[in-house]
Order: structure tokens, then sequence, then C-alpha cells
């Protein structure tokens, strides 16, 4: 296993994945990746990473000067100075780190064993009936590969190739390089092969995708779309639902789904990023549409019940993630029950301009990569309004400098090469298009994005393009304990309706 101290010392790739906040980044050093779990009925620690998400926007009041994270000692004090005050406020847990270790033995231990009987063949002899059929046989071969994936690339993921801008159906590893090199100008030890083996003679292409980076972010104005749907998601209409916007004491961003807990009095609520809804300057993690009063108008809407950052891959890849000791995937979800105050008249389920949605896909990873990749997407947001879009990859996988492997589930780019997202859509639902009549069916949220910080290029003498990164929304659900509510007669049954 490759040692962290084996790294380059910066990978653009991650300065790239960080989110859009001009001021925090989920890869600064005072990071603590154990920052995974946050619920108002947890009283273990105060504190957190304080990164806002790609889609987040700050509002523009005076607010305390952000902090960075404290070190382990200041959250022990800080946590014996919680602990001793009266006021019930919003706080972090860090579970124990020690079952990590048996988490990555048992990794190491599994593909070892594969190794074991690994025979390596050339390309001329690779059948094309032991090709890669499932997202799951992709996982296998890179996991099984990645000591050498990870020396050589910013990151990977796993879907079908790319050719001169077109995705095709040729099952592949996706790897992001800074810049594509000829060959003739590299060393043989850093050509990346055309194909991988994995166990069991099941092989794919590797692609190598160029991840064009800048320094310096482009400013991009926060308010680029102005259509009556993003005008009345943003106050101007009757109802608030999918797509509405949300915000906090200093953030805003989008209501992804109106869900319902599975747990105490299954209250209804609505589910969006954690970013958006959890801010450690403000204990009480209110939540109001479409703003705070004290910057203009706007209702109160409820307050945050539990939310989560990461989790350890082993609660949603298992052994299948990577073979790194320290990995985590990328869980950014909160759930906020309405308030009894609220007049929950004005709730909707439809999301605008799109309709009504189905029930939840659940990603299996045995399914055929087909299922998945090269779908069709929708999303409402409250910056960019109706966007359409394509999933790329699945599994994005990269390393910061300390070596912490980071997940995040999918990867999706705009359709014509426009954006998929802008800064204020993150919690933005992501429906997979309807065939043969159906309802789109929620897949997932958006957390992030790349479109002030780099790009893909997707195809040879044509400008790179942006990207959008989101949650596995069926996974989400049962972390937080939630089902989604997908029309208001549901509303209606669960009587959240007042008449």
């Amino acid at each position: 296993m490759e040692s962290a101290t084996s790294k380059p010392s910066h990978h653009p790739l991650m300065s790239d994945l960080q989110h859009r906040s001009k001021s925090q980044s989920m890869f600064r050093r005072s990071f603590d990746p154990e920052s995974l779990l946050y619920s108002s009925q947890v009283h273990h620690g105060y504190g957190g990473n304080r990164e806002t998400g790609g889609g987040t926007c700050r509002l523009p009041l005076d607010s305390p000067s952000i902090e960075l994270v404290a070190s382990g000692g200041q959250q022990q004090q800080q946590q014996q100075n919680c602990e001793g005050s009266s006021h019930t406020a919003a706080y972090f847990s860090w579970p124990g780190s020690t079952r990590l270790n048996d988490t990555a033995e048992e990794r190491a231990s599994y593909f070892f064993g594969l190794h074991k009987g690994f025979q390596p063949g050339h390309v001329a002899q690779l059948p094309p009936s032991q090709q890669a059929a499932t997202i799951l046989d992709l996982m296998t071969i890179r996991a099984f590969h990645s000591k050498i994936l990870r020396r050589y690339s910013l990151g990977t993921a796993v879907g079908f190739r790319m050719r001169k801008g077109i995705l095709t159906d040729i099952p592949a590893i996706l790897v992001f390089v800074a810049r594509k090199v000829h060959r003739q100008w590299l060393l043989e030890c850093q050509v990346l092969p055309y194909t991988l083996e994995g166990p069991g003679g099941v092989w794919c292409d590797v692609d190598v995708v160029e991840f064009s980076y800048y320094t310096s972010p482009v400013a991009i104005p926060k308010e680029q779309v102005y259509t009556e749907l993003v005008e009345g998601l943003r106050g101007s209409d009757q109802c608030i639902g999918p797509g509405s916007q949300v915000a906090s004491q200093e953030t805003y961003g989008t209501l992804g789904t109106i869900v319902k807990s599975r747990t105490g009095s299954h209250q209804v609520g609505f589910l969006t990023n954690r970013h958006v809804a959890v801010d450690l300057d403000y204990p009480n993690q209110k939540m109001f549409h479409p703003l705070p009063p004290n910057l203009g108008p706007g209702v109160y809407l409820g307050a945050v019940e539990r939310a989560t950052s990461f989790i350890t891959d082993e609660l949603w890849y298992g052994i299948f993630a990577s073979t790194n000791p320290e990995t985590f995937v990328r869980a950014d979800g909160a759930f906020v029950p309405f308030a009894d105050s609220f007049d929950m008249s004005k709730v909707t389920t439809i999301v605008k301009g799109v309709g009504d949605m189905g029930e939840v896909m659940h990603v299996n990873l045995q399914a055929p990569i087909g299922s998945l990749i090269g779908k069709h997407v929708v999303k409402v947001g409250r910056s960019s309004g109706l966007t359409r879009g394509t999933i790329l990859a699945y599994a994005l996988e990269y390393n910061d400098e300390k070596g912490i492997c980071f997940f995040t589930d999918f990867l999706v780019v705009g359709e014509n090469t426009q954006a998929f997202d802008l800064e204020g859509d993150s919690g933005s639902v992501i429906l997979i298009n309807s065939e043969n009549g159906e309802k789109p069916r929620p897949l997932g949220i958006i957390w992030g994005g790349t479109a002030n910080r780099g790009r893909l290029k997707l195809k040879d003498g044509a400008g790179p393009e942006n990207w959008t990164s989101a949650v596995d929304l069926g996974r989400l659900l049962d972390l937080l304990q939630l089902d989604l509510v997908t029309s208001d007669m549901e509303l209606q049954a669960f009587g959240a309706i007042q008449f």
C-alpha cells in the first residue's frame, strides 16, 4: 500500500474538487475527516469542518469571523465548555477511528488474496466475453490497481470511455490528469496502460481525461438567470417545494425534496445539503424561505434536526471502495422538519418545470454500467432554474495531500457545454429522465462542482467543460432515516396539510 509521504505535495484536482467558497476548503490543513455526523440531539463536541458547498452562496451580512477548526486539544476544551453550558446547540460528534484500521486490513487482505491468483495477460488475449459489464466489475478492477492509479493521476472514476467528446458504451476507468502528454515524452513507468485486467480475467479500458486547472478562480456572477421559474423559486411563488430557495443566517441554497422521518413522531420536513443548513456561528441552525428576517422578507421553516458530511466507506461502497486505509464518502445532507408555526398548506412536492417525481432510484453496484452512466438527468435549482445534463461517471475518487481518500457518487456534465448548476443550487435534487411516460425518478442531490475552479477537457480542439458532483439520494435517505414524499396526496395522508 502506497504511503502518504510518497504522494505529490499538491494535486490540482483536489483544489478543483473543493467547494466554490473563496474562504473555505475541505482540503485545508485544519480539516478533520472524523467530523462525520451532526445531530441536534448529540452533545459530544463543538466544532467540525466549516466548508461551504459548491453551490452555496454566502449571504451579505456582517457575521462573526470564521475561525479555523480547532485542533484535538482545543476540541476537548470546547467540549468541556459546551457540556457545562445551559443552552441547547448543534454539535458534531467524532466517532472513534480505531475501527478504521480494521476496515483497511480487511480490504487489504481481500485484494491481497485476489492478487495471489492473478496472472497478467496481454491486450490481444483479453476475451470480449470477460469485458467488465457491471459497476461493481469496474470498481473491483480499480481497487485492484489502486496503487498505480493513485501514483500517476489526480483522481479516478468509473464509467464509459469518451471518444471525440462522445460517450461510448465501452466500459472504462476514467483517469484524471493535469495534462495529457505524448508517450514518447514519458518514462515507461509513467505510461498508463490501455486496459486493466482484474481478478478472474475481467478487464476494461483506461480513459485518460485532462483536467484543466485554473489557479485563479474565474469570477462568476451569482445571479445569472432571470426567468419566471427562477423568480418563483426565489420567493415570488405562493408555495415552497423542490427547487425553492432556503437560507440560514449566513448562506442560502436549494430545497431538495420533501421528506418524512422514519423515526420519532414521523415529522414532515425537507432535505438539503448539510453545508447549506448548518453553520456553527449560529448554533440554533434555523432555516428560512426565502431569507432570514434580518435580511429581507421571509418565513421561518424549521431547525435542523440531523445532518451528515462524510461517512466511512464500508457504510457506502463496502470493501470495493479503495485499499486506502483512510477512505471517506461525501454524504452531504441535512433534515429540517417543518416548524409547528409554519403553514403546511404552502408546501408542495411538485418540481416546478418538471412535475411530479417518481420513487427514488437506488444505485445497484451489480447492475449494468449503462443503467446509470450516460443517463440523461434534469434538476431545478434556485440559481440556474431548470437544467439538463448527463451522468458521466460514478464513484469519483481522489486523495488529498495527507493521503486521505475521498469519494463522491456522481459526476454530471450539462448539455451543450452549459453548466448544470450555479452557485446557490446546492441541495437541488437530480432526476433521471422518464421513459415510456413514467415520472422522473430522483437519484441524487447536488453538493458542488468546479464552475470557477477547473474544467474537464472531454474533446480535443474544444474548450473544457463544467461539471457537477452529487450525493446518492437513496443512501443518504437511509443514513438520515428519511422517506421521500412524492405527492401532495401523501402529504394529506400524513396529516401534514392543514385545511
